[in-house]
């Protein structure tokens, strides 16, 4: 069965639900388990002549503060289930390429992740993170909805 499960997780709601299911079944098939946090990279959003950015340091420092509380939150749930929780914050990377290069890290066999079950003309213009680790993963995926 499965030895290492990496829970990808951005802090929301329904991450945090995909985040238990993750951990409960790790429990049962006694699993190591990593949780993952993605920051994607900075840039600068260009409107005819002006720029509008914030500033690197501050996007550094906010990603970080995020990262850590999200982090927190699945390292808390982890201890809640008496399940061991390693932690890894992923640095300037789009959300499927950081999850799909920490699993292959960290030699995880699954990933575990939420899907916000959007269709049609959102998933069109929004993507989905969840089918881009699905289709680039070579490892399997666990989508909790």
């Amino acid at each position: 069965m499965f030895k290492h499960i990496l829970i990808a997780t951005d802090g929301s709601e329904l991450a945090e639900r995909a985040a238990s299911q993750g951990l409960e079944l790790a429990k049962v098939v006694n699993a190591k388990v990593t949780a993952v946090t993605v920051t994607e990279p900075w840039s600068a959003v260009v409107v005819g002549e002006a720029a509008l950015a914030v500033p690197y340091a501050a996007y550094e420092k906010g990603a970080a503060e995020n990262a850590a509380r999200t982090l927190g939150r699945a390292a808390d749930l982890a201890k809640k289930v008496d399940v061991a929780c390693a932690t890894v914050h992923v640095k300037e990377q789009y959300p499927a390429e950081g999850i799909i290069a920490a699993a292959k890290e960290k030699g995880c066999d699954l990933i575990v992740m939420a899907s916000h079950g959007r269709r049609g003309l959102a998933k069109l213009l929004l993507g989905s993170e969840a089918t881009k680790v699905l289709a680039l993963s070579s490892v399997p995926v666990l989508i909790c909805r």
